[in-house]
């Protein structure tokens, strides 16, 4: 299945902004973050298709899926 993968703030450093990949069918949003060599402590907001989701989610063919870092201010 194809999900286009979207990564913000300090996720893309060493990584890339936005890119189309293959997974296989019934894969979670946790095997998506071990592809790209994310943990699950580095990302604070995962969406699918812009609705907050948990790690055991699992993705479908065309899913956009966004990674959000924890964001930090004052």
């Amino acid at each position: 299945m194809n999900v286009r993968v979207k990564l913000f703030a300090v996720l893309r450093e060493g990584r890339f902004r936005e890119r189309q990949m293959e997974f296989a069918a019934g894969s979670s949003l946790g095997d998506v973050l071990d592809v790209i060599g994310l943990t699950r402590e580095e990302v604070s907001l995962p969406l699918i298709n812009g609705r907050y989701s948990s790690m055991d989610d699992r993705l479908k063919d065309g899913d956009v899926l966004s990674l959000f870092p924890a964001v930090g201010g004052g």
